[in-house]
């Protein structure tokens, strides 16, 4: 469904998941039926918010790494493009 876009077969998908032995897809498929319109929108959607959460995961990551060890020079460094970050590095030693 998600692959192709298309949400012809989430009603069946939904019962089938409902039925199911498995007690967390149930709950799961359950919680899916309460804003049923907003998942058929999700699937359908040509638009998504992927490259934002890999930024958002990007740069959380890099505050993990930093934490307790540096500045917040340094990571202004490692998060800023590098043209940026070094064109930074040039206007704080024009301006000492």
């Amino acid at each position: 469904m998600l692959r192709w876009r298309t949400a012809k077969r989430l009603a069946a998908w939904m019962h089938a998941a409902v039925s199911s032995d498995c007690h967390f897809l149930a709950q799961f498929a359950r919680v899916l039926r309460r804003d049923l319109a907003a998942v058929k929108q999700a699937i359908t959607s040509r638009w998504s918010n992927g490259p934002v959460e890999g930024h958002i995961n990007r740069l959380k990551m890099i505050k993990r790494q930093m934490y307790g060890r540096a500045g917040f020079e340094l990571l202004r460094a490692r998060v800023l493009p590098w043209n940026s970050a070094a064109n930074l590095e040039d206007s704080c030693t024009e301006s000492a």
